[in-house]
């Protein structure tokens, strides 16, 4: 069993709070006697075994921080590891990388290798699950932490975009050259990221006094076989929308092909426009209309938030959220 569920079961069975079980082995807080001696009934019958020696070694600095990113199933990231990369560098700190590929159990297993490692903290793009298992161990553990891109527990320190904001820009954009049914192929359903950008475009479309129609809405394309395949559900449905938005730049890769696997040309036929500026897109015909994150800016300022905790573990988490900017290309025109 591992630590963060063992200690957890520990609070369980005393009936007090995790951070109780805590401040009993680590000493940090005074805990009321009764309390205490249910907490270490409860570590015996368990047989709950804390590594005294990572508890002694805990104020010792490794000068090295973890990333735990899915880096290569998601090449937008690339650019916010180099951003940490740098600025970790030029304050002397060593960067351990590790890919989670976005899947829960993996994500776990890594934070988990790198708290081991003795890292001083960890950046974190949080996975899609439910349980929060990596979160959960982070929150126990106490090992500083900043949450970049996906912003899912303000426990934390977080950096990421507006999202809302985004997505309103940029449908209202398309609104703006008469299109009515606009579609939207979001991510996956678990991030905080798509959730945030359904909103946005829910919002932008009522702005506009514009009905939602939810057969225009997908989720689930997280790679570019999903976009094609979502993109062809929506170009046939008995009132295909005039203008395709996407949520990730996986999703305007897929978008794309299928609209060339159907004949169409953009904006002739149809508009496409979507989130995440990439360097190839001035590579496309035509040359696409895609938000861009401030990626450098993300990076950054997560490197500096996470040396501020590590130097601070008790200050207050703050939540910083950057604007994304619209870059105007020629993939979106009037309605055919």
């Amino acid at each position: 069993m591992d630590a963060a569920s063992t200690i957890i079961d520990v609070a369980r069975k005393a009936g007090v709070s995790v951070s109780t079980v805590s401040h009993v082995i680590n000493r940090t807080r005074r805990v009321m006697p009764e309390t205490t001696r249910r907490v270490e009934v409860a570590i015996e019958s368990i047989g709950y075994r804390p590594n005294t020696l990572a508890r002694s070694l805990k104020t010792a600095s490794s000068k090295s921080v973890g990333i735990a990113i899915s880096a290569i199933s998601n090449p937008y990231f690339s650019d916010i590891i180099c951003a940490i990369e740098t600025e970790c560098a030029r304050i002397g700190l060593m960067v351990f990388l590790s890919d989670t590929q976005d899947d829960p159990e993996r994500e776990l297993a890594v934070v988990q290798s790198l708290h081991q490692r003795r890292v001083d903290g960890i950046i974190l793009a949080p996975s899609p699950d439910p349980r929060r298992r990596a979160l959960n161990y982070l929150e126990i553990v106490g090992i500083p932490c900043v949450l970049v891109d996906r912003l899912p527990n303000p426990k934390f320190d977080q950096v990421g975009v507006e999202n809302r904001q985004a997505m309103e820009l940029l449908i209202g954009h398309v609104a703006s050259f008469g299109h009515a049914r606009i579609g939207f192929i979001a991510g996956h359903p678990g991030f905080e990221t798509t959730l945030e950008r359904i909103d946005g475009y829910k919002s932008a479309l009522a702005r506009r006094g514009l009905a939602f129609d939810p057969s225009l809405l997908v989720t689930g394309s997280a790679s570019t076989a999903s976009a094609m395949a979502s993109t062809h559900a929506l170009l046939s449905l008995a009132r295909p929308p005039t203008a395709i938005a996407t949520g990730n730049n996986m999703a305007t890769i897929g978008a794309m092909r299928a609209i060339r696997a159907l004949g169409l040309r953009a904006p002739k036929d149809l508009s496409i426009v979507g989130f995440d500026d990439f360097e190839w897109a001035d590579c496309f015909e035509p040359r696409l209309t895609l938000l861009a994150q401030p990626c450098e800016e993300i990076g950054r300022r997560a490197a500096a938030l996470l040396v501020e905790r590590i130097a601070s573990p008790d200050g207050e988490r703050r939540t910083i959220r950057l604007a994304a900017a619209l870059r105007l290309r020629d993939s979106c025109g009037p309605p055919p």
